[in-house]
């Protein structure tokens, strides 16, 4: 039993060691700032200009759209750009299993994701006056979106190439398909049930819905089927990674 203990440490240490390298070489580089922290800002005012939003609405939607969009930006960036400088080939032979290195990569994107996302909270504070119905329930919707869409990116930051345009475009085009089909801009209460039946594919749509649970204390889903449904999403994304990295193992890539 010590010895199951003493393990999960060492791999809970190895990956805050490989989190904390990244978020210090990565964080202020150009393609994080654009795509993770530029990106949601000019999505939100692009589309909420000339809108009749309170601050309430305005910051719910805004916490989705950062969690989102900044979580996700990490995979795509970092894992193709260090295996063009040979640094993840060394990453991948150190002693570390491979779900290890994944988490360290997957807290990334995550913590990168709070960050920003606490930073539109404060400016929603202070500046506007917003209040939040249920504080536990905006923390636990970060924090699992954030860890859900951070899979999401790193899926594609697994797939075996040097060039990271090679993978932002899919993953951007997955991202803006799943925000358009989600409840972000159309609430899923004004939707035509088609499209609403369209947005529950969507893992952006229960992200949504917890944020205006706890920022305006009302959503039309279960607020814990909006925190299994992203926490099953986190699960369900790590997989492709894994798949992707042995199969580039077994081709030698």
């Amino acid at each position: 039993m010590n010895q199951w203990i003493e393990r999960i440490k060492d791999e809970w240490a190895q990956a805050w060691t490989v989190a904390v390298k990244d978020v210090r070489v990565y964080y202020l580089r150009p393609g994080m700032i654009m795509f993770g922290f530029l990106m949601p800002f000019f999505m939100f005012f692009s589309f909420s200009v000339q809108r009749e939003l309170g601050a309430e609405e305005g910051v719910a939607r805004l916490l989705a759209l950062t969690v989102f969009f900044t979580a996700g930006a990490a995979g795509p960036f970092i894992i193709p750009t260090e295996r063009r400088i040979g640094t993840y080939d060394r990453l991948l032979a150190a002693p570390m299993s491979l779900i290890t290195l994944l988490l360290g990569k997957t807290a990334v994107g995550a913590f990168f994701a709070v960050s920003v996302s606490v930073i539109a909270l404060l400016a929603g504070l202070l500046i506007f006056g917003t209040t939040i119905a249920q504080p536990w329930l905006l923390a636990a919707g970060i924090l699992l979106g954030a860890l859900s869409f951070s899979t999401l990116g790193l899926a594609f930051g697994s797939i075996p190439t040097t060039n990271p345009g090679d993978v932002q475009m899919p993953s951007t085009l997955l991202r803006w398909g799943l925000l358009f089909i989600s409840g972000v801009f159309i609430p899923l209460s004004q939707m035509a049930p088609a499209a609403r039946a369209v947005a529950y594919l969507s893992p952006l749509t229960y992200a949504q819905d917890l944020m205006n649970q706890a920022v305006l204390g009302s959503g039309l889903i279960d607020p814990w089927l909006d925190l299994a449904v992203l926490s099953m999403s986190a699960v369900v994304f790590m997989w492709p990674s894994v798949w992707l990295h042995r199969r580039a193992r077994v081709l030698g890539r």
